[in-house]
């Protein structure tokens, strides 16, 4: 079982969505963050107040929240 310490639930934040250490950051703006700067110091300097860890649980969180069924993407 993972634990994420660093991903908290607040009905007063972002209307419960999931965020790190309790900040309007949520768990998708990080993911969609690394998607769109795929060098980490670009991140930290776009998100200074991330941390690796941080990026670490986001991640985790995310890919624990996924079911394994496949999904059949068309071809581009």
């Amino acid at each position: 079982m993972n634990h994420f310490d660093r991903i908290t639930v607040n009905p007063a934040i972002v209307s419960g969505q999931p965020c790190v250490r309790g900040m309007r950051l949520t768990v998708k703006r990080v993911l969609e963050a690394v998607a769109l700067y795929p060098e980490r110091e670009e991140l930290y300097r776009e998100y200074p107040e991330l941390e690796p860890e941080d990026i670490r649980q986001a991640l985790g969180f995310a890919a624990s929240n996924l079911d394994d069924r496949v999904a059949v993407l068309e071809e581009a």
